[in-house]
């Protein structure tokens, strides 16, 4: 047998309640004068078809009035409804509009910033990142621009190695790329050569520890990579509890610091002039967290062609950059997007090397 289920008055809703209570008493009333209550002949005797009439009229005065009453009531449900949805819609546009008040300040700091580098060449948006590609060419260097939006802080990580795992594996940017599903990809720290492999050069974290231990900074070597809140993080450290404090997720080792808190560094003497001009690499970041990475090109890394330390130092500046590090440079700069090289390799083709930053849509 089938049990049906015992409904609580609290659960009706008092609206509908209120609505068919009218026509509860129209149902009663008429169901009243189509079926009178069985009575008696002895019982029937004693009513004079006077009362009967009087009663009647009565009950029809009540049936009109509970007509009346009910049309009342749903005019009034009808008005309420209706207030009800005049109320959402302006609440809706009252949330909208904070909405569209709320990111405006972001939005005039994008165009701001964007029409500082020009009109994109190439764009990739998906709801976890936005690139924009822009070519850059103030006369004697050229290269590209790829401004990064992390909508989600997993849409960017570092690869290390190759497949193969073992320690010292290299790989080319596309490789990387390619192998991770990524749909950008640069190089990342410097490396040194020994022991059978190119191996990361000092401080690189990965996968949730140091790959070869905290090594403090030393010769201006500075740290760069990501937090887990999806915030680019640098500088020197001489203390691995300062860099635990920043909460890496991944990050390599190179030189020099260009940029710092909106503010240029002092560029080694030795790095101004060995090479003075190369292919480059560079990352950094604006007051909204959105990246910057420059790749300049250059035939060599004899000193002739590319681009000055200080030439990229003052037009991050300009572009409105606040922290910037350089990257590993020369014959490893490269810029990966959407499946093809940007840049043109002063090697004449990727160099392999241990670490690559990878963007992923």
């Amino acid at each position: 047998m089938t049990r049906l289920r015992y409904i609580r008055p609290k659960q009706l809703n008092r609206t509908f309640m209120l609505a068919i209570a009218p026509f509860i008493g129209l149902l009663l009333c008429m169901w009243l004068i189509t079926k009178p209550p069985h009575l008696s002949h002895e019982t029937a005797e004693y009513i004079p078809s006077s009362s009967i009439s009087e009663q009647s009229a009565v009950i029809m005065q009540e049936l009109d009035q509970a007509s009346v009453t009910a049309e009342q009531t749903i005019s009034s449900i009808e008005k309420t409804a209706k207030l009800y949805q005049q109320t959402t819609a302006s609440v809706g546009t009252i949330l909208r509009t904070a909405e569209s008040q709320a990111a405006r300040p972001e939005q005039i700091y994008n165009r701001r910033i964007t029409s500082k580098l020009g009109v994109p060449i190439e764009t990739v948006n998906s709801d976890r990142i936005r690139i924009e590609l822009y070519k850059i060419n103030p006369g004697t260097y050229h290269g590209y621009a790829m401004k990064v939006k992390l909508k989600d802080p997993s849409a960017m990580s570092m690869s290390l190695g190759s497949e193969s795992g073992r320690p010292g594996s290299v790989e080319t940017t596309m490789r990387a790329v390619s192998r991770h599903g990524a749909v950008a990809g640069i190089n990342a720290g410097g490396y040194a050569d020994g022991n059978g492999g190119r191996h990361p050069l000092s401080t690189t974290f990965y996968k949730g520890k140091y790959v070869s231990g905290f090594q403090p900074s030393f010769k201006d070597l500075s740290f760069v990579g990501m937090s887990k809140s999806g915030k680019l993080i640098g500088g020197k450290f001489y203390n691995q509890s300062d860099l635990d404090r920043l909460d890496p997720v991944f990050g390599a080792t190179f030189v020099p610091v260009l940029l710092q808190n909106g503010y240029k560094t002092t560029i080694p003497e030795k790095w101004r002039t060995a090479p003075r001009r190369a292919p480059r690499t560079v990352i950094g970041n604006y007051k909204d967290d959105q990246l910057l990475i420059l790749v300049t090109e250059g035939y060599d890394e004899k000193g002739k062609s590319g681009a000055t330390l200080q030439e990229l130092q003052n037009k991050l500046k300009k572009l409105g950059v606040i922290d910037a590090y350089n990257l590993d440079g020369g014959g490893s700069a490269s810029l990966v997007l959407n499946g093809r090289v940007v840049n043109k390799p002063s090697d004449g083709s990727l160099r392999p090397v241990p670490t690559h930053f990878l963007f992923f849509e």
